[in-house]
């Protein structure tokens, strides 16, 4: 049987993982993982999360299975994390959350669902998307289309062509939105493109799935959510997978959220029912030391307000950074136009160069990016800011 196998082409970020750790040049730049870097070019354990581990060392009793759903207070926490404690759509009872093994695993869990409840629904992703969202969907077995978002010419949303196409998109579909810090591109929908999209969505009958990976790394927890929360008390029925990767660093711990909203508490038993079969048969029971330290941050006042100063950090160094690059790069004489990289939220960026120069900036610079020119904005810092401007402004 194995030896029918072919090899299956390596993920392009881990090659340049690779790479970059093999390279011996004083001033390499590692512009390609997307997880948050400190100055230090390090991916630090928050001092909130190291007090909850603390306390859950102390207090911790057993290691038995928590059950399918996971922890009732992570799931009830998170839940008013992203919808905000007093919503609608919980006062309604009509929210039900389980606990999932990171959100690539509220994904698969979503996709699942999906399947189950219409075999031939097709799944739209903005174009681009994130690059496992399509493999994910079309391991379940879903058809995946993609909706026109980011226009690389202009550095600006299609947005006219988004609602164009949303404007067709039939009631059995499934639409997937990106909540905030949009990856890869980083461009992401307005207040009022939000309202547009929601209305959008409530003529036209679709399934929204909205994946929330980066609340808190755009604008703040409340602004980021605000798609989210605008869609939740709008629409009959929705998905909206979280993670707690970024936002409380938890990479290795893999925990995150699948949340069902539907028209009414009993809708959502129902829905919960299906969700539940679709986790047993996936990985039977999800893990429990993610959901408990987040459970402890967001049930601490002290921890809660630990982590909203560190997690304002993480953001502040962020987009300091995109203002940074952007400066630096008018310092040494580009001409063009990168303002559009201050513009935009979260990890990523389109630079917006060719593949060739992507190329000569490895080859010649030691300046690490996936071939599309994304960069991510957390591999920037005080250190390297200035050998990476000049790079880039002798490639152009």
């Amino acid at each position: 049987m194995f030896n029918q196998l072919t090899p299956m082409p390596a993920d392009p970020i881990l090659g340049l993982l690779t790479q970059y750790r093999a390279d011996t040049h004083p001033n390499k730049v590692d512009l390609g993982v997307g997880v948050y870097k400190d100055e230090q070019g390090h991916t630090p354990i928050l001092e909130c999360v190291k007090k909850a581990e603390l306390h859950r060392y102390q207090n911790e009793q057993t290691k038995v299975y928590i059950g399918p759903t996971g922890s009732a207070d992570f799931n009830q926490l998170l839940s008013q994390l992203a919808l905000g404690k007093d919503h609608s759509a919980l006062l309604a009872n009509r929210v039900r959350t389980v606990s999932t093994p990171g959100g690539t695993g509220a994904l698969r869990v979503a996709a699942d669902f999906i399947k189950r409840c219409k075999p031939g629904a097709t799944i739209w992703v903005s174009d681009p998307t994130w690059a496992n969202h399509t493999g994910l969907f079309e391991a379940a077995g879903i058809q995946v289309k993609t909706y026109p978002y980011y226009d690389y010419d202009n550095k600006s949303l299609k947005f006219d062509e988004m609602m164009a196409t949303l404007g067709h998109i039939d009631s059995d579909d499934v639409v997937l939105l990106h909540a905030c810090c949009h990856n890869p591109s980083g461009m992401d929908l307005t207040q009022a493109q939000w309202d547009r999209v929601v209305a959008v969505t409530k003529d036209r009958g679709f399934t929204p799935l909205i994946d929330m990976a980066y609340q808190g790394f755009g604008e703040g927890l409340d602004q980021d959510a605000y798609g989210v929360r605008k869609m939740a008390e709008t629409v009959d029925n929705m998905l909206l997978c979280s993670s707690c990767s970024k936002n409380f660093g938890l990479y290795r711990e893999r925990i995150g959220a699948c949340t069902l909203i539907t028209q009414d508490a009993q809708t959502a038993d129902t829905a919960l029912s299906v969700l539940l079969y679709v986790v047993r048969c996936n990985y039977s029971m999800p893990p429990a030391h993610g959901a408990a330290l987040v459970e402890t941050i967001l049930g601490s006042q002290e921890l809660s307000e630990l982590w909203h100063q560190e997690l304002k950090v993480m953001r502040d160094r962020i987009n300091g950074n995109r203002n940074l690059l952007v400066e630096k790069l008018k310092q040494n004489g580009v001409v063009q136009d990168f303002s559009f990289i201050a513009r935009q939220n979260g990890m990523f960026s389109f630079l917006g160069i060719t593949p060739e120069q992507v190329a000569t900036l490895k080859d010649d610079y030691s300046i690490y990016m996936v071939d599309s020119s994304r960069i991510s904005i957390a591999g920037i810092s005080n250190a390297n800011v200035d050998y990476l401007a000049e790079s880039i402004a002798k490639v152009l």
